[in-house]
């Protein structure tokens, strides 16, 4: 039915929505077209399209939150990574593209962006296209999942999805700890632990 569709939409652009750390949007994706039985390209379609909203929309919305939330030194500094970001032209692209393929949440590069202040279109058609790749994958092996549904229960707690969300909250932490100006201008690591209002 048409509206099974609607729910991969909606649930891919919750899942991405978030300025934390959360499931992938590939695996609201993969569970409904389990349950309702959803042929693959419809579902890879609209699911990276409600992601890539949900990412727009979180970089949107994330500047007011770090304006309200984080001292005026730790949202000039992540500008400033913004900035550097940029001037890198393609090879930021690149990054951002190696980066949307990796099994790793993408929330930590849209709250950077956004934080930055950085046009969503500059990331968005990098990250397209490292989502398309990688989503197209996960949900290939949905059929696989399907039929393995004991082995998926226990490897949500393997070392792999631990793993990755370790290091998802270690960039994320990173990036709000790490005095950047510092970094990049004199060559040294400084830590900033007093970031909020």
């Amino acid at each position: 039915m048409w509206w099974h569709y609607i729910l991969v939409f909606l649930g891919a652009l919750l899942f991405d929505i978030v300025p934390f750390p959360f499931l992938p949007a590939f695996t609201i994706m993969i569970a409904l077209q389990i349950v309702f039985h959803l042929k693959l390209w419809p579902v890879i379609i609209i699911g990276v399209a409600g992601s890539i909203l949900g990412r727009y929309i979180l970089s949107l919305y994330i500047p007011y939150i770090s304006n309200k939330y984080f001292k005026r030194s730790k949202n000039e500094d992540i500008k400033f990574l913004g900035k550097k970001m940029k001037e890198e032209g393609w090879k930021s692209q690149f990054v951002i593209l190696a980066y949307s393929l990796l099994p790793l949440p993408t929330t930590p590069l849209f709250v950077a962006g956004g934080i930055a202040r950085i046009k969503p279109l500059y990331i968005i058609p990098a990250f397209f296209i490292g989502k398309f790749v990688s989503d197209t994958i996960a949900l290939s092996m949905g059929k696989y999942a399907s039929e393995n549904l004991d082995k998926l229960k226990s490897d949500a707690l393997s070392w792999e999805s631990i793993c990755g969300l370790t290091a998802s909250l270690i960039m994320l932490g990173a990036l709000l700890f790490i005095d950047w100006r510092t970094l990049i201008q004199k060559k040294k690591l400084r830590m900033k632990f007093k970031i909020f209002k």
